[in-house]
């Protein structure tokens, strides 16, 4: 399953929010530097969906606010 999400790095406090069917606003703690947020990201994506890290994968915008995520369920 393909999800989107807006992230939004740096921020006070942590969220993810369902915006849409298969969209998310996530606001991570970690800063957008050495991958941190990134990683943040799929704990929390694997969190919210219920599976491990290990079946959360950022397939595309690594480096982009808006994030194509892979949940494997």
């Amino acid at each position: 399953m393909y999800v989107r999400a807006r992230v939004t790095p740096g921020a006070k406090k942590e969220s993810v929010v369902c915006s849409g069917q298969d969209h998310f606003d996530v606001a991570v703690r970690e800063p957008a530097t050495r991958n941190m947020a990134n990683i943040r990201v799929r704990e929390l994506i694997a969190a919210a969906f219920g599976v491990r890290v290990h079946a959360v994968r950022i397939i595309a915008g690594h480096r982009a606010q808006t994030k194509v995520i892979s949940v494997d369920i």
